[in-house]
């Protein structure tokens, strides 16, 4: 490997070593090589990683100099359990941006994730909870915090909004992320809002609610308001989606309390299947002004970080992990999203699912080291 010029030793090469160095057998560098490359190749654990680099030894060694040849999983856990998650972090988004560079106007959703199989029965501590960002437009994650103890996502994500990268974006969270604090964390970073509304918002959730029920009942005569609508059909279900953006916000009270706070939002989904029919409305506030099509987008894709989930969920087998002592959590968790990173990018076989990429890096050297070549190393 190029030390000169590989991507990996670029951004993770800085990561510090902690472990006693008279006591080293096996580089930092090269055991981050090889869990990168095998949770790619469908490695779910620290046994896995050792197995999978045992019977690819020789490949390796292509890449590293593995000086006392493979490490034993034990040594993968150890390793990952010290390494600081605060510069690992800080390391992924910088390669992120490197590999993945937003457009302006992309849409970034902000949401948590409870790690369940990260549950420590031990010391009685509860499942750590991750705040990822994932970009609609090329389906990565961008980043990750872990919430502190005793704290939850509003203490997270203005800690991820620090490390991000979000110029002229679309920032898009849910109703728990709701706060002034993160609105104005969100402006100050020179990007957009579109901001879901709760309970958690008593006043301000209802008068946005009262406001959209009564421009209804006259069919919005008398307002500015922009609307679009979609309709999509698959399988049997249709499903038919209605955008609201008012920019008349001045009667709102707490109006001053929200930096930049220019409009407010409802998305209305009318979904069919089988000749049930059911319907949803959302609210929202928003930064944006004289763009329905940007708050409709915005509003439809912040849902894609479902998808991530379920990927890591299904794919990426995360929940059903048993992995719970010091950083490896976190640790295992920014791993498991460098991989699916690596492959949502890739492109040597366009027509293959994630899934599908995964199984032939296990099989196949060739395609594994096509993957690593053109996105990583």
């Amino acid at each position: 490997m190029d030390n000169n010029n590989s991507l990996f030793i670029n951004y993770f090469g800085v990561i510090k070593d902690k472990r006693q160095q008279a006591k080293v057998r096996h580089k930092l560098i090269d055991i981050l090589f090889i869990s990168v490359a095998a949770t790619i190749a469908n490695a779910s654990d620290w046994k896995d990683i050792e197995i999978f680099a045992i019977k690819r030894e020789e490949w390796f060694r292509k890449f590293l100099e593995l000086p006392n040849g493979i490490p034993s999983h034990d040594t993968f856990e150890r390793t990952f359990r010290w390494i600081d998650p605060k510069q690992f972090e800080k390391c992924f988004i910088h390669w992120v941006k490197e590999i993945a560079a937003l457009a302006d106007r992309s849409v970034v959703a902000i949401d948590g994730k409870t790690m369940c199989g990260a549950f420590d029965t031990d010391d009685k501590k509860s499942p750590i909870h991750i705040v990822s960002a994932w970009a609609s437009e090329n389906g990565m994650v961008l980043g990750q915090v872990k919430t502190d103890e005793k704290s939850n996502e509003i203490t997270a994500i203005p800690k991820l909004l620090d490390l991000l990268f979000v110029k002229n974006c679309i920032v898009t969270i849910d109703a728990m992320g709701t706060q002034t604090k993160i609105a104005e964390k969100i402006i100050d970073k020179k990007a957009d809002y579109v901001l879901a509304l709760k309970g958690n918002q008593t006043n301000l959730h209802t008068d946005v609610v009262d406001f959209f029920e009564d421009a209804e009942k006259t069919n919005f005569d008398g307002l500015k308001v922009k609307s679009c609508i979609t309709k999509d059909k698959d399988h049997g279900r249709i499903e038919v989606r209605k955008y609201f953006l008012v920019e008349n916000v001045d009667w709102l009270s707490m109006k001053d309390d929200w930096k930049g706070l220019k409009s407010i939002g409802m998305a209305i989904r009318e979904c069919e299947i089988k000749g049930k029919k059911t319907v949803e409305k959302r609210y929202f506030i928003s930064s944006l002004k004289d763009s329905i099509e940007e708050f409709g987008d915005s509003v439809r894709k912040h849902w894609g970080i479902e998808s991530t989930h379920w990927f890591l969920d299904v794919v990426f087998k995360e929940d059903a992990r048993r992995v719970r002592k010091d950083n490896a959590p976190q640790n295992l968790a920014m791993l498991k999203r460098m991989a699916l990173n690596i492959l949502r990018k890739d492109t040597t076989e366009p027509k293959y699912s994630l899934k599908s990429k995964r199984f032939a890096s296990s099989i196949d050297n060739d395609y594994l080291e096509q993957v690593l070549i053109k996105n990583f190393i």
